[in-house]
């Protein structure tokens, strides 16, 4: 069982998310702006303890320092988010999903890689949908119901590059290269409530 999950986790999770959705996010922060700036980032997202991995963390914390990003930064924050996204699938890769899996998974013909690469997303979404409710439409397309990093905003412009990051770098390592992903709608866009990311070769 992951040290980010107790069983005490499974039954009281409501509210937590991994703690990549912040960590992964620091190191591009500060060096955009040095360690001051990542202070200051932190401070104004009301962040005060930074997490230090071993534990699942509120996703209130995760969700103000994305929206803090966005605020500062509007025009860099989807690719700096989608850098932190794809770090965080480096971190899954590296500690979440044994080696003979990966093997198997680089081995298969990409439809099957697919389908069995969205059924283990869709175990463990909890690492990185937290309360949300994660849907899997099919083994290309995935859907966030009341995504919380998101939760409460409105924007005309999809908001979730995090996710299309997370997704993105664990189908192009253990699908195809060739895959792209898109968030095609947005929970935080006029009567929205679930993000739909699409993938595709």
């Amino acid at each position: 069982m992951s040290k980010w999950r107790t069983s005490r986790d499974v039954r009281s999770a409501t509210g937590l998310i991994g703690p990549n959705a912040i960590l992964q996010l620091l190191p591009i922060i500060e060096r955009l702006g040095g360690p001051e700036r990542r202070v200051r980032i932190l401070a104004a997202a009301g962040i005060f303890d930074v997490p230090d991995g071993t534990r699942m963390i509120p996703e209130a914390d995760a969700a103000r320092l994305h929206r803090q990003l966005r605020h500062e930064e509007p025009e860099m924050a989807p690719v700096l988010a989608a850098y932190a996204g794809f770090e965080t699938a480096n971190y899954i890769l590296a500690h979440r999903i044994p080696k003979p899996a990966q093997w198997v998974l680089k081995a298969l013909p990409k439809a099957a890689a697919a389908s069995l690469l969205s059924q283990a997303i869709a175990r463990h979404a909890w690492t990185f949908v937290g309360s949300g409710r994660l849907h899997v439409t099919d083994p290309w397309t995935f859907e966030i119901e009341d995504n919380p990093l998101i939760r409460g905003e409105t924007s005309s412009q999809c908001l979730c590059d995090w996710h299309v990051g997370v997704f993105r770098q664990l189908y192009q390592t253990l699908v195809s290269s060739d895959c792209i992903c898109a968030e095609t709608r947005c929970g935080a866009q006029e009567k929205g409530n679930r993000c739909r990311f699409e993938l595709s070769l």
